[in-house]
């Protein structure tokens, strides 16, 4: 890709940054719309966990896919691809009559959202290729995320209260046409020298793994553990398959070797248990907020603000820390704070009084605007430019995961925790054990972020750097011997 102007590369990265506020608005605008999607669509614990966990269980199923084709067929060609499944998706999903298409057609969203973050997040690495330079760029690109954190719950809030909720995914449309013509207009088109071919096998094995992973733990409380042993078993021996076949292919769709770089490592399982944690603070707190304290959508959505506010503020503060002294104290600051708010609700039931509450809420948001910018660029930095797409798209597939399994694993303890009982003198006592494993993954961001990020861990990731750019050029001279 040619060098661009920095005015053309700020441009770039807006139009990037326009994909990714569609589709965190969605997740955070939908969150608020639960309790009046439930009581519209007669929907279960397990039938709201579902309306969230089906758009990210393909989002991270397709990821890494949809990563690996825009290196090999065009950045741009395949963001635009899913910028106009994304916003036909937020159509259909506005005209669902009952819980069951609403559900089919998040999955449609989702395949176009599994085009969009990571294929942008490669484009934006080609883009800024300084450093520092990317870093902040990086910063900005979480700046949304807290944009769309604050401002997701007020829309969706006032519009639900207003207009219904089928109308949060309204809000879609005029932004996906807005970044599809400007990407036709103003993106340069890129791709690696040497594209991937695709591995139908590895795509089936993930599709396997997350999704009778997911069904097992959303469904265990109603089903019980017997009915979903099977799932379980499938899960295992699928993870047990990539694990086996994708060392074994010249190109596959999860290419093991990042895995020896400890930061990239680190990030991966940094990223599974923040969004983890995050999937499951909205998900309990949206249903506390609406369903016990009676809080109208849009109050709830006011409500949101302290954690929101802070996560905004937060991460380009990061993306500088992270441009000038590394991810550690970043990802330090993260694990202590998310790691806290944990704790409040866990320990001393901080809903129950709006002082601790807000206090909860503030320090979940400092932790989560801390964390997402060293997650991405440690994800992406010190691995070959060519493999931008693929790098990004095991990052946003570890978010996507960790969000997935959030609300599952947090949704199935408060279904449990509840049962027959009355669901508002229940909730507070049912939500403790979910609120316990949030503690648990705000305390792996720490004890992560600590390890993945001194001298060791940067040798291992030159190493693995190493290793990759040498097999690449040996692959490029063995394919042009070949021809």
């Amino acid at each position: 890709m040619p060098e661009l102007s920095p005015r053309r590369r700020l441009f770039v990265l807006a139009i990037c940054c326009m994909s990714l506020l569609i589709v965190s608005l969605d997740n955070t605008v939908l969150n608020v719309a639960l309790p009046a999607m439930q009581r519209d669509l007669h929907a279960t614990t397990s039938g709201l966990q579902w309306t969230i966990d089906a758009y990210t269980l393909v989002l991270a199923s397709l990821l890494m896919l949809a990563g690996s084709t825009a290196d090999r067929v065009g950045r741009k060609r395949v963001f635009m691809a899913g910028l106009v499944v994304f916003t036909v998706g937020s159509v259909l999903c506005s005209l669902a009559p009952n819980l069951e298409l609403l559900v089919v057609f998040r999955m449609v969203q989702a395949v176009g959202g599994s085009m969009l973050n990571p294929v942008a997040m490669s484009i934006i690495t080609n883009t800024f290729t300084d450093p520092r330079e990317r870093a902040r760029a990086i910063g900005v690109w979480g700046a949304v995320v807290g944009i769309s954190m604050a401002a997701g719950p007020l829309v969706g809030g006032l519009l639900v209260q207003s207009v219904g909720w089928r109308s949060i995914f309204w809000v879609n449309l005029p932004v996906g046409i807005a970044a599809l013509l400007l990407t036709l207009r103003y993106v340069p088109e890129s791709r690696a020298p040497k594209g991937r071919r695709p591995d139908p096998v590895g795509q089936l094995l993930v599709i396997a793994l997350f999704g009778s992973l997911t069904y097992a733990i959303i469904e265990a409380p109603a089903a019980g553990a017997g009915s979903v042993l099977p799932f379980a078993a499938v899960a295992l021996a699928a993870l047990l398959g990539l694990l086996w076949y994708e060392p074994r292919r010249d190109e596959p769709l999860i290419d093991l070797r990042f895995f020896r770089s400890a930061p990239f490592s680190g990030a991966t399982v940094i990223a599974i248990s923040a969004f983890a944690a995050l999937g499951g603070f909205l998900f309990l707190s949206t249903l506390y907020l609406q369903n016990v304290r009676g809080l109208s959508a849009l109050h709830a959505g006011l409500w949101m603000l302290p954690m929101a506010v802070p996560t905004f503020l937060c991460a380009p503060v990061s993306g500088r820390l992270v441009g000038t002294r590394g991810p550690r104290l970043p990802l330090l600051i993260a694990g202590v704070a998310m790691t806290a708010s944990a704790v409040l609700f866990a320990a001393f039931e901080a809903e129950t009084s709006d002082v601790t509450l807000f206090i909860g809420y503030a320090l979940f948001g400092i932790g989560f605007g801390f964390v997402n910018a060293p997650i991405t660029n440690t994800a992406v930095s010190g691995m070959p430019r060519t493999q931008a797409g693929v790098a990004a798209a095991v990052a946003s597939t570890s978010r996507q995961l960790g969000q997935t399994l959030g609300v599952a694993v947090v949704g199935a303890v408060l279904a449990t925790g509840v049962g027959t009982s009355s669901y508002r003198v229940a909730f507070v006592s049912a939500a403790g054990p979910g609120w316990w494993v949030l503690v648990l993954c705000g305390m792996a961001v720490l004890v992560l972020g600590l390890v993945s990020s001194g001298r060791w861990a940067r040798r291992t990731a030159s190493r693995a750097a190493e290793r990759l750019a040498s097999d690449e050029v040996r692959s490029v001279v063995g394919a042009s011997e070949r021809a």
